[in-house]
């Protein structure tokens, strides 16, 4: 791979060297079915998803400005066509959130203990994520999964910046009363 920068790459694409266009998905084609795995419901479909996010991404480039980062312009075609798989498939679960981010225990130390556990908790998750709103969901995928700061964030979902804060705020809130609600016996409790 070159040490060009993704806005020096879509530069040269925008100027019909479509070539270079193969490195920002190679550069970007993991993180894409990662995040589509996270809202679509099979392998297959986050696959076909990501192939049309960069289908878009190339026949849009030209209306890329090169002068802002390219990671959250392409976030954003993939926020609008994995949101639209949503809408056309009805609501689906996420198939995996990290339980010990937002219901932190102390378990035990033995590994398949800590496997039941985490496989029991996951399960508990996604039906929490389920009852979720997306647009309380999609931040706390962008900003746990994804790793993307509250800039980029509000960048993908056009928001300004202090609303990106509160709905993780607000997310991580809602997911611990439903927790609490549908699984009592595993009560939250806070460090």
């Amino acid at each position: 791979m070159s040490e060009k920068t993704d806005e020096e790459i879509a530069v040269l694409v925008q100027g019909g060297d479509t070539e270079p266009f193969g490195e920002l998905m190679a550069r970007y084609e993991q993180k894409m079915l990662r995040y589509a795995r996270r809202f679509l419901l099979g392998k297959e479909d986050a696959e076909d998803r990501v192939q049309d996010v960069f289908l878009k991404a190339y026949e849009n480039i030209k209306g890329f400005d090169t002068t802002r980062r390219f990671s959250p312009w392409l976030y954003r075609i993939a926020h609008n066509e994995f949101i639209n798989a949503i809408k056309k498939k009805g609501k689906e679960p996420l198939p995996f959130f990290d339980p010990d981010v937002l219901f932190p225990h102390p378990i035990s130390s033995e590994t398949a203990d800590r496997a039941v556990y985490v496989g029991e908790l996951k399960e508990m998750i996604d039906a929490c994520l389920d009852r979720l709103d997306p647009k309380y969901r999609e931040p706390l995928v962008l900003y746990y999964f994804e790793e993307m700061d509250y800039q980029a964030i509000a960048e993908v979902m056009h928001l300004p910046i202090s609303t990106v804060g509160v709905r993780i705020k607000r997310a991580k809130d809602m997911l611990q009363k439903i927790h609490t609600k549908l699984y009592p016996s595993y009560a939250y409790v806070a460090e």
